[in-house]
């Protein structure tokens, strides 16, 4: 087990980046056809409250969601609709807006490695869909929001998690003080 040191990694993302990154990589679906989508999904992960919700609501688990507590809406969401998922498991990891942190991709793999959860993330999560391409089996599926368009569905394959490799390699690399390990 690692210590709970005050300093961290993080990749973060240059501004040459926030192109390639708003990018949708999957077929976006809005309302009753996410729904529907969303409830026949099998090995799956969602990134964001609203689409962890959404499977929640519709009946199917996500192995793993990760959440921050915050919309784009701003609209707020009851933490008691995620206690299902947190049954499970319920870690909290620090992970600052814009950035990829060694804790946030190390809490994914530990997570998906002893049966999934719930991951809260204080900071902000949406680079968390990268670290659940990267660490999800082939075969699996990453669902996400994208603000005014719907859910995003990435289906994980060699060409997935290259394209997630190659992302995280034009980040910068940056030591960061996360203060200490969350549990």
């Amino acid at each position: 087990m690692r210590s709970a040191s005050s300093d961290d990694q993080a990749w973060v993302v240059p501004e040459s980046l926030r192109g390639p990154l708003s990018e949708r990589y999957g077929p976006v679906l809005a309302g009753p056809a996410a729904e529907h989508r969303v409830h026949e999904l099998r090995n799956f992960a969602a990134c964001g409250d609203r689409v962890t919700e959404l499977a929640i609501r519709v009946g199917n688990l996500p192995i793993l969601g990760i959440v921050d507590f915050k919309t784009q809406r701003h609209e707020p969401i009851d933490p008691a609709a995620f206690e299902p998922l947190a049954a499970r498991a319920r870690r909290r990891v620090a992970n600052p807006a814009g950035m990829l942190t060694g804790r946030l991709r190390r809490a994914v793999r530990e997570m998906l490695g002893t049966g999934g959860g719930l991951l809260e993330v204080v900071g902000e999560e949406d680079l968390g869909s990268l670290a659940l391409v990267e660490s999800l089996p082939l075969g699996a599926t990453v669902i996400y929001g994208i603000p005014g368009a719907g859910v995003s569905f990435v289906s994980v394959d060699a060409a997935a998690k290259d394209h997630v490799k190659s992302l995280i390699a034009r980040m910068e690399l940056r030591r960061v003080d996360l203060g200490p390990e969350d549990r």
